[in-house]
């Protein structure tokens, strides 16, 4: 009997080793089948997942962030502990003691589903495990890729440590509202930094990974502090808090950005503007899209935010001020149904969702509800409605014409309903008292068609600080700054000019300005000077103060196009400039950046400077990976400096043109300044800039600059088509870079520009360019500087035709030295110098003719 029992207890115990090494085989094989072709889990170890690039201006200040996952890539170390704990105790307590995966785990959800018939079914994985799933294989629930991280699990383990897998769960994970990484879901949920979050709101991140998708804070308040309170009963159950904290922690309500509790860090931020984004458009190009968006790059703007805020204000005035001279309505474009008008809950829900720009400063996007005999009543975004409500009373539209939709215009506004209908979406504006600020009403805005760009810049350094590529970033993205080609005009000049003084002309070369008639394959050209005169043999300087397309193309002609080219393409104007003799007034087309860029090197005493909207870039680790300014301190290893000095900073800049003929130029623009197209410039420091006016009027520029700042400013429409009669670029252009340069000038003032040896002062007659007495003084009498060898000869000076030689009557030949003019005594009893030959005060902007 006993040895019947046992050999049935041997016979169930060889059975039990038999089917024992039969199911380890079988295991063992599946895992060995599995367990070839896994992806490589090395690379885990230099794994760098996509993180937020952040922009910031130079005082430190966030101002944009450009990401294709939300996510701030922070080191194990800067994590605090609570949140560490928190995640644990949610997912996977046991993380410090098991080899990858959870046994006991395991089996306990494998029962748990048995049980239950399937209908209770929990996940197992450690945080080891999702780790694997996240970063190397797919999300879908199958026997095979839950054996495949099993494999790949006790692999991590081996490669590295528990805090580093840590890391990169806690930086990869998807916590909902677009946040990856738990610095990411602070700041989407609470906007606060990891450190500040406090145990209940470490727990409600550590509750969102379970199901992010269904864990909203709004719909589902009630759920997602469900979870939050058993997160924090097993922090407490666990250690890492005491029962005093989690009591009094669980009481607390659930609050949120998303409800309301607290401001978003986008709110925190400014609108995304011109600037930020071409910093994008230009790393993206010279880093990559890919790193740019996932490197977690840092990257320190060079903008100045208040003198942006300028540029942005006064190029908004001009593009206003000229849109509403035209008179025409046009406004948004937009409408609501009247269905969605049945309430004010519905009304801005509807507003809320119209594609309008909301980037303006003082402008609210509104809706008409009521059209009156003579007012209209209006729904404003963001503002609450009153007793009386809000209204467009008459008086503020007899300004306008209503463009139809057939392309025509109304007549002449008299009452609000001329302008509008119910259901318009409009842009409105409060309207104030001077002084007081006091409303007064609201008013009627429109985003103009008119476009334009603004850029300034440090002409030491190249550093951005200013940037405007239009009237609204929300209205339209293309960046007229960087991105519009369009025809620079007169502005172009002092590029022919520059070419002339290095080659042999002096400020008081004479210049024949006379008709030019040339044949060309496109027939016969005949440019003409922008007042429509000309004015006989005249002073280079003069001729550049006045803007003389006559004298400048007998320049060009002389000095060969060629020779002009090499200078645009030096300057970095163009790429390559067309040797036509139409180009040197300016009809080849360029940007306002690189007009701009240029001008800068007038300015610094013809030093190459490269323009640039970023100071340096860092990458996640903080390296330096990019730095703009490459000057070398010579003196900053010094202790101390002597008193009364600075650093000595070694420049070693390309020159680009000789100081003597930059501080010649400079002086000339000066006088274009004073007595020129710019005459409208008004600022306490002295400036020199010129004006371009293109054919037709298509585009207005000035471009100006004082001893360190350099501005450019352009308007035009986006299908070049004419300003009008009166548009010149010192009536639409000289207003816009005056109301910068005011804020530009009260932060970093102005100096007389630097004059550089080699050269001598010479006193001339600006007209006639006559050589005058050390002593002489007048209105005509100018102190011009001369490079040291270069004195013309005065009594035999050579003149300029471009053409090949003929007669010339020089001015003081011809009777236009003051004193061999005609004097006469007015009707007022004043008496008046006339001189002998044209008239020189009537000039305007120059340009294509």
């Amino acid at each position: 009997m006993l040895r019947s029992i046992l050999s049935f207890f041997g016979a169930i115990f060889s059975w039990f080793v038999t089917a024992s090494f039969f199911i380890a085989l079988t295991v063992g094989g599946i895992f060995w089948i599995y367990s070839r072709d896994l992806p490589g889990h090395e690379a885990l170890a230099q794994y760098t997942p996509k993180t937020i690039s952040r922009i910031y201006s130079g005082e430190g200040r966030l101002i944009d962030e450009f990401a294709e996952e939300r996510r701030i890539f922070v080191p194990i170390e800067e994590i605090p502990e609570q949140v560490r704990q928190a995640f644990i105790s949610a997912e996977d307590k046991n993380f410090y003691s098991h080899p990858g995966y959870d046994l006991r785990g395991i089996v306990g959800a494998a029962w748990q589903a048995l049980s239950s018939g399937g209908a209770n079914v929990r996940g197992a994985s450690t945080i080891t495990q999702q780790v694997m799933k996240n970063f190397l294989l797919s999300s879908d629930r199958s026997v095979e890729r839950k054996v495949k991280e099993l494999i790949l699990a006790a692999r991590l383990e081996h490669s590295l440590t528990k805090d580093q897998i840590l890391e990169l769960y806690l930086n990869e994970i998807f916590l909902g509202q677009n946040s990856f990484g738990v610095a990411a879901a602070a700041q989407v949920y609470f906007n606060k930094s990891l450190s500040e979050l406090a145990p209940h709101e470490s727990a409600m991140l550590a509750a969102m990974p379970q199901a992010p998708g269904r864990y909203h804070p709004v719909r589902a308040k009630e759920r997602v502090t469900e979870r939050r309170n058993y997160v924090l009963r097993e922090m407490w159950q666990n250690g890492f808090i005491d029962q005093a904290t989690y009591e009094a922690e669980s009481r607390l309500p659930l609050k949120s950005v998303q409800n309301g509790d607290y401001p978003s860090a986008g709110s925190q931020m400014p609108p995304r503007d011109y600037f930020t984004d071409e910093i994008r458009r230009q790393l993206s190009r010279e880093f990559g899209q890919e790193e740019f968006f996932g490197g977690g790059l840092t990257i320190r703007a060079t903008v100045e935010p208040r003198l942006q805020q300028a540029a942005a204000d006064a190029l908004r005035q001009a593009l206003e001020d000229f849109d509403r001279g035209r008179g025409v309505w046009r406004g948004t474009g937009e409408t609501l149904p009247a269905e969605a008008l049945a309430d004010e809950a519905t009304w801005r829900g509807a507003l809320f969702d119209t594609q309008v720009p909301r980037d303006i400063p003082g402008w609210y996007p509104a809706v008409v509800l009521e059209v009156g005999a003579s007012d209209a009543r209006i729904g404003i975004e963001g503002i609450e409605e009153d007793a009386d409500g809000h209204w467009i009373p008459a008086a503020d539209v007899t300004w306008a014409r209503k463009l139809r939709a057939d392309g025509t215009l109304a007549g002449r506004a008299g009452v609000a309903g001329d302008l509008v209908e119910v259901g318009d979406v409009v842009l409105v504006r409060a309207m104030t008292r001077d002084g007081s600020g006091d409303f007064i009403r609201w008013t009627l805005r429109q985003v103009p068609i008119v476009q334009g760009g603004f850029m300034a810049m440090d002409v030491n350094t190249g550093r951005v600080m200013a940037m405007q590529g239009g009237f609204s970033y929300q209205s339209s993205v293309f960046n007229r700054a960087t991105q519009a080609m369009r025809q620079p005009g007169s502005s172009f000049k002092p590029f022919v000019y520059a070419a002339a003084l290095d080659n042999n002309y002096t400020p008081a070369t004479i210049v024949v300005d006379e008709p030019i008639r040339l044949n060309t394959p496109f027939g016969l050209w005949e440019p003409k000077n922008s007042s429509g005169r000309h004015y006989g043999p005249t002073p280079l300087r003069t001729g550049i103060e006045q803007s003389r397309n006559l004298m400048t193309i007998r320049i060009a002609q002389d000095i060969g196009m060629e020779r002009v080219a090499d200078y645009a393409e030096s300057f970095g104007v163009y790429d390559t400039l067309k040797p036509f003799l139409a180009n040197a007034l300016g009809a080849q087309e360029t940007t306002l950046f690189k007009m701009v860029a240029a001008y800068a090197m007038f300015a610094n005493g013809g030093e190459r400077v490269e323009p640039t909207l970023v100071d340096r870039v860092q990458d996640r680790r903080g390296r330096t990976v990019y730095r703009h300014d490459r000057r070398v301190c010579e003196t900053c290893g010094q202790q101390a400096l002597p008193a009364g000095q600075g650093p000595v900073i070694e420049t070693n800049r390309e020159r680009v043109m000789d100081a003597v003929t930059a501080y010649q130029l400079t002086s000339m623009l000066e006088g274009a300044v004073k007595r020129g197209s710019g005459k409208g410039v008004n600022l306490p420091v002295p400036i020199a800039g010129k004006t371009g006016t293109t054919n037709d009027a298509k585009d207005v520029w000035f471009i100006g600059y004082s001893s360190n700042i350099v501005a450019g400013c352009y308007l035009g429409y986006d299908q070049p088509r004419t300003l009008g009669a009166n548009a010149y670029g010192g009536t639409l252009c000289v207003p816009v870079f005056n109301a910068f340069m005011r804020e530009a000038v009260a932060e970093y003032g102005g100096t007389e520009f630097r004059v550089p040896p080699g050269g001598h002062w010479v006193k001339i007659d600006r007209i006639t360019g006559q050589r005058l007495s050390d002593n002489a003084t007048g209105d005509n009498v100018i102190a011009e500087y001369f490079r040291d060898g270069t004195d013309p000869d005065w009594l035999s000076p050579v003149v300029i035709s471009g053409f090949g030689d003929s007669k010339v009557v020089l001015p003081w030949e011809a009777g236009a030295a003051s004193g061999q003019a005609t004097s006469i005594t007015t009707s007022t009893g004043q008496r008046k110098v006339i001189p002998k030959r044209s008239d020189f005060g009537t000039m305007s902007s120059g340009g294509l003719y």
